[in-house]
């Protein structure tokens, strides 16, 4: 016998969906530095999205490994822009760039192939922009004094502040001279580059060598390397020429030479903690042909620096301590856990040979953003409305709970899509919108199922107290089944479709099960206290909507006969 409405204590159920509401909100409104509000994709605030597919040159399928590493390149790169509320994520072998706002014309550009290499150190002078006594440069960052080079290491090099080691390629007379190099930073590197190649490799004497030395480090000193500033690299990165370029985080400016070992040469990159020197370490192998060079190089420049060089940019750049033959070597300094596995992934994956096609370049204005927001808000609303009016019109009281309940549900959804923007990065998109409108159908279909149960078991003579719990009996189960194929059906959806088509499967899915809580917290409960309201208005059948399903369960009742005794049958 299913339970009495008076069991179910529904101001236990209540109470703690209120919980359930306050913990959300408490954690929207005090917890993160965002807004209070969902993230909104491209679609809704205007933006630019650049889809990058991989290949590889063999035509082969892509690692998921490498995948990830060209993805957190990428995400350096678009970070690097100076936008704020980029976002790159994995789709499949797609790689997805988005820029809010209307500063996303760089990140058509940025699924240039990841290439690392290692360049022997030329020269070295910290990051300090220089400029006139009088007049200093307005709104140029300011850069430390010292500029130590990034962690290196043990096994043969060791993390040393940048310097210009004795003996250095000496630079051509006036080549980068004055201040007037340094007012454009592209053609200040460009001269800073052809210093070293235009000297001869032996200076005749060692005065000669110190002037150019002297000319190279003020050339060298005239080159900006500000964060957003014109780049510096342009037009620099040739094929067995030497490199000007920023590293360490801007902290310190390089002349390196050409490119000895290409990336690809490395086998092999893990960090780990020296137990004996107190220390995290970056474990590194070559090939075969790349531990040769290597241990040529290092026995020919102990002392002398050698730069780990990812997209002209200077990842690491450790001092050789000693001769490295074998090929192994391991890297040290002043490394964080954090710092090591960085710097381990990229000296591992960041050579690996993946190329980009930009596949799809989708760039929406914020009007137009603006314009689909708008769009998505009405058509939501109407949706809701037309919901209203029909449960008002043919439950009337009880339409007045599912509008209640719809409204309890719609700050769940709200919470949850605040809090998953924060904590996973979720953006709802217009697909997203189009799922939620859907789901208002499936939360009013929930409480249709349970009314028409209600309806039932009165059509059966019951009384509206008795048909509550053995309506609820019946319904859930319904709903139950109803909402798990609802939920199945969007979970496959969301694993084998990408894109767009995801973010409309993921809000189905989640109102979902958020209809679940609130039918199961909020509307049996509701209409529990309702069948046992003393209220004389709360009991009338016709403001609950079942005045005619009563009238048809008494004469049903009338004409049942008594338990016990047979219905009298008349014979022909």
């Amino acid at each position: 016998m299913a339970p009495s409405a008076g069991h179910l204590r529904p101001g236990r159920y209540l109470a703690f969906f209120a919980l359930i509401v306050v913990v959300l909100y408490a954690l929207v409104f005090f917890t993160g530095s965002g807004k209070a509000t969902p993230k909104l994709g491209i679609d809704l605030q205007g933006g630019t999205r650049v889809t990058l597919t991989a290949r590889t040159p063999d035509g082969g399928q892509p690692t998921r490994d490498s995948l990830n590493q060209a993805r957190q390149i990428i995400e350096t790169r678009v970070n690097g822009i100076g936008v704020g509320g980029t976002e790159v994520v994995l789709d499949g072998n797609n790689i997805v760039i988005t820029v809010p706002g209307e500063q996303g014309d760089e990140a058509k550009n940025l699924g240039r192939t990841a290439k690392l290499g290692i360049r022997e150190v030329i020269t070295s002078v910290p990051n300090t922009p220089a400029a006139p006594p009088s007049a200093p440069a307005s709104g140029a960052p300011s850069a430390p004094a010292t500029a130590p080079s990034k962690p290196a290491g043990g096994g043969g090099a060791e993390g040393a502040p940048a310097q210009q080691p004795p003996g250095s390629t000496p630079s051509a007379p006036g080549a980068g001279t004055g201040q007037d190099a340094g007012k454009n930073p592209i053609e200040a590197a460009r001269a800073v580059r052809q210093a070293p190649a235009l000297m001869p490799k032996d200076p005749k004497n060692q005065q000669e060598a110190a002037a150019a030395q002297a000319a190279q480090q003020k050339a060298l000193a005239a080159l900006t390397c500000a964060p957003n500033a014109a780049d510096p690299l342009e037009g620099n990165d040739l094929p067995g020429q030497p490199l000007v370029t920023c590293g360490d985080k801007d902290a310190t400016k390089y002349v390196l030479g050409p490119e000895f070992i290409p990336g690809t040469e490395i086998s092999s990159a893990n960090s780990g903690y020296d137990q004996q020197r107190g220390q995290w370490i970056v474990d590194l192998s070559f090939k075969g042909a790349g531990g040769k060079t290597w241990g040529d190089f290092t026995s020919a420049n102990i002392g002398k620096q050698a730069a780990f060089v990812l997209d002209t940019d200077v990842v690491s750049a450790p001092t050789v301590q000693n001769a490295i033959l074998g090929g192994n070597t391991q890297i040290t300094g002043k490394f964080t856990q954090t710092d090591a596995k960085n710097l381990a992934d990229i000296l591992k994956y960041g050579s690996l040979p993946l190329s980009f096609d930009s596949s799809d370049a989708t760039t929406v204005s914020a009007t137009l953003g603006y314009a689909s927001l708008q769009a998505g808000l009405i058509a939501g609303a109407i949706g809701l409305a037309v919901v209203f009016v029909y449960c008002l019109f043919y439950y009337r009281l009880l339409g007045i709970l599912t509008i209640w309940s719809l409204v309890l549900s719609g700050l769940l959804v709200y919470a949850v899509l605040v809090l998953l923007g924060r904590w996973i990065g979720y953006t709802l998109d217009l697909a997203g919108v189009a799922g939620l409108i859907i789901a208002i159908g499936i939360t009013a279909d929930s409480f249709v199922i349970y009314f028409e149960r209600l309806k039932d078991e009165i059509r059966e003579g019951r009384t509206f107290r008795s048909a509550v719990p053995r309506g609820w009996a019946r319904a859930r189960r319904t709903i139950l089944a109803s909402d798990a194929v609802s939920f199945l059906a969007a979970a496959i959806l969301y694993i084998i479709a990408v894109g767009d088509v995801q973010g409309f499967a993921f809000t189905l899915g989640m109102s979902t099960v958020l209809d679940l809580v609130v039918v199961y917290l909020v509307t049996h409960p509701l209409v529990a206290m309702v069948s046992t309201s003393k209220s004389k208005f709360l009991s009338n059948p016709r403001n609950l909507g079942l005045g005619a399903v009563q009238k048809l369960g008494a004469q049903r009742k009338s004409t049942r006969p008594a338990p016990g005794r047979r219905a009298n049958v008349k014979e022909a």
